[in-house]
């Protein structure tokens, strides 16, 4: 029995053995195959590359006018750019940046003293150690800090330790080099930042180009610069996109990001630029990095090429805009040399199209002194949308309309215009005692006591000479009810951001009322005035002003425009809720304001053949603007509305004239007006005879509207 189980024992052991053997033999097995036939495919793998996809930037679209003239473009410029891998040190920039500045020159006044002490510390290492003692070096050791904090502790006490005479030490040619590391650091990690794209030489270009094998992670390529045609026209509303140096405004960073931005991404910072920016922007091209494992670029390639951004077609007619710019500073020198408009230092003209709210032109001038000290004018078209001013008699439509929806009027109503005198209020009274007069009457001539007595019914109040007048405030409420519907007091609905909807009194004692009828009292801007006009123009539609047109997918061919992306249609706000009787009223008195004798303003518009209805508006306000040392000082507003022709109007404007004299109205207000619809007309007539159309095929919404009734 013994005998067999000792020979079980070296049984089982064999087994064990043989066992062992298969083991080993299929892991040597295996490690052959590794080895030999997938060992090629393995050592790849471990030393794997790894795609990181960048987006670059490309140019944003551009802007047209109306008949396809370009308003703002991209010019293309030489650049020198430089991409940094992850792993790249500072040491590593410094080394590039040395060798940059021998090829190409960099302006030095965007270098701080943050970055000369950086770039000190980094060169002068010995010296920057012994900023920091090593007993203070041993007291942040024992506060139990990582290795990371000390350093960054180390760090801030050596940047507070340098000293002015120690910046000394850097000399003219280490600031270039210092100007051209701090654009190489503004950037982030496999993203091309521009080091220098303004004045780049084609000498620069080309050594660059040359040297590249010296630069790692340097580029020579094509940047692009926005650039406006025409210069200073319309300027404060195209609105401006941020330089390289800026890039996404901090306070919308995260907007940015989300939608696939790179913080250092020009985008529009202001009105159109900014409004449009989804529209402007483009596609971006998408570049492929190929880097190794420690993270170096071992080569590159395009993805995909970009689209630049969609192009914008504007409605305004680019050649009235700067006409009617020359114009208004024209009449405002005229005025100045006559020296009696000490405070006088800006105008402002809107046109346009009143039965598609289509902006024609939106022009604002400022004048003002420069760094120079000369004084000049500046574009100020955006004030159109952006300032609000008391508006005098031009409202007076509104207030003969109010008067006929509310019941206190009806067609052909006589009241004696007459001084009025309530008591504790001054007199109150037209600027020429008129007699007894109808509507149409009120409005040739302007006639304030027409509006008092029209406002002091509304308000269910009775005048009796030298007593108090009594009136209920809701009339406040009534009149700017029926006056918003034209557009005064509230935002117009223009596609631009930033607009204000005007300013309303805060008093309601009845004097403060019969100023709200004649214009003294609440402000409007000047769109609310052009828009108000083109409702009474047209019959009665409030239509949305609109500066965009169309979006047109961008093209490569500088001579086509792409084809139309979205059209901007004509956008009816409101329909006035009055008799059409009522609006033909007030347009019969608009007309014989500008084209019968004693109308306001047919000294100045008789015999235009285009036929012109208008109102004429002189406020008296308070001067509110930049000289400190005049703010309050009494003067007047001058103002005119108006659209011709008369009885199929085509145009329709505005013209607002802040500050513009001061007790002698000379007229100005009229003199524009004139000069701009001889403008239009003129341009008209011009382009008839090549054949090209004044005013592009556009749906007239008004009319549909009407005809849908």
């Amino acid at each position: 029995m013994k005998k067999k189980k000792i020979a079980q024992v070296p049984f089982r052991l064999n087994i064990l053995f043989f066992v062992v053997f298969l083991l080993f033999s299929a892991l040597i097995l295996r490690l052959g195959v590794v080895q030999i036939v997938y060992g090629e495919d393995y050592r790849k793998e471990v030393e794997r590359t790894e795609d990181e996809i960048v987006n670059t930037p490309v140019p944003r679209g551009k802007i047209y006018d109306r008949f396809h003239r370009v308003i703002v473009d991209n010019i293309p410029e030489n650049a020198i750019t430089y991409t940094r891998s992850k792993t790249t040190t500072p040491e590593d920039t410094l080394k590039v940046a040395r060798k940059l500045a021998k090829y190409i020159d960099k302006p030095v006044d965007k270098v701080t003293e943050r970055d000369m002490k950086d770039y000190w510390i980094l060169t002068r290492k010995e010296k920057a150690e012994k900023k920091v003692s090593k007993k203070e070096r041993k007291e942040f050791e024992k506060q139990g800090l990582s290795q990371k904090e000390i350093d960054k502790k180390i760090y801030e006490l050596t940047l507070k330790r340098i000293t002015p005479e120690d910046l000394r030490e850097i000399t003219k040619e280490e600031l270039e080099i210092i100007a051209i590391k701090h654009e190489m650091d503004s950037g982030y990690a496999l993203t091309p930042q521009i080091v220098k794209n303004n004045g780049v030489t084609n000498r620069e270009y080309a050594v660059v180009s040359e040297h590249l094998e010296e630069l790692p992670g340097v580029s020579a390529t094509t940047d692009w610069k926005r650039h406006y045609v025409y210069e200073n026209t319309f300027r404060s509303v195209l609105g401006n996109i941020t330089e390289d140096d800026e890039g996404v405004p901090r306070e919308r960073l995260d907007y940015f990001l989300a939608r696939d931005y790179s913080r250092n991404d020009r985008v529009g910072k202001s009105y159109l630029e900014a409004q449009f920016e989804d529209v402007l922007h483009g596609k971006k091209a998408k570049i492929r990095n190929i880097v190794d494992k420690s993270g170096n670029v071992i080569a590159t390639e395009k993805v995909y090429d970009g689209e630049r951004g969609k192009d914008l077609v504007l409605t305004i007619d680019v050649e009235l805009q700067q006409r009617v710019e020359k114009i208004i500073e024209e009449e405002i020198m005229a005025t100045k040399r006559k020296g009696n408009s000490p405070l006088l230092d800006r105008a402002f003209v809107v046109m346009m199209n009143p039965k598609t709210g289509e902006v024609l032109s939106m022009a604002g001038k400022l004048l003002t002194k420069g760094e120079d000290g000369k004084t000049q004018f500046v574009d100020f078209a955006i004030g159109n949308i952006t300032s609000a001013y008391a508006m005098g008699s031009a409202v007076k439509g509104a207030t003969v309309l109010t008067g006929f929806q509310t019941g206190v009027l009806h067609p052909n109503t006589y009241i004696v215009d007459e001084p009025l005198y309530i008591k504790g209020t001054p007199r109150k009274k037209s600027w020429q005692t008129m007699g007894t007069i109808n509507e149409l009457t009120a409005l040739q001539r302007s006639s304030n006591v027409y509006m008092f007595k029209t406002a002091i019914a509304i308000g269910g109040g009775k005048y009796r000479p030298h007593r108090s007048l009594k009136i209920n405030p809701e009339a406040f409420t009534t009149i700017r009810k029926y006056f918003a519907q034209f557009g005064l007091g509230v935002k117009t609905g223009i596609d631009l951001p930033n607009e204000l909807g005007g300013f309303q009194g805060k008093e309601t004692g009845a004097g403060k009322l019969l100023d709200l009828s004649i214009g003294q009292y609440d402000m409007y801007t000047p769109l609310q005035m052009a828009q108000y006009v083109s409702t009474i123009a047209n019959g009665g539609y409030r239509m949305k002003p609109q500066i965009i047109k169309e979006i047109r997918k961008p093209t490569d061919d500088a001579k086509e425009l792409g084809p139309v992306i979205q059209r901007f249609e004509p956008v009816v706000l409101n329909r006035i809720d009055m008799k059409t009787e009522y609006i033909k009223r007030v347009q019969e008195g608009f007309r014989r304001v500008m084209q019968t004798p004693k109308g306001t303003a047919y000294a100045y518009f008789s015999g235009a053949p285009y036929k012109p209805a208008g109102k004429t508006g002189t406020a008296e306000a308070f001067y509110d603007g930049p000289i400190q040392s005049r703010r309050n000082d009494p003067t007047y507003n001058l103002t005119l509305v108006g659209y011709a022709p008369y009885d199929n109007p085509e145009v329709s404007f505005a013209v607002v004239v802040p500050w513009a004299t001061q007790g002698n109205s000379d007229g100005i207000n009229n003199r524009i007006g004139r000069r701009i619809l001889d403008t239009y007309f003129e341009l008209k007539a011009e382009r008839a005879k090549g054949n090209v159309t004044n005013d592009a095929t556009t749906t007239d919404a008004a009319t549909n509207a009407e005809a849908n009734e």
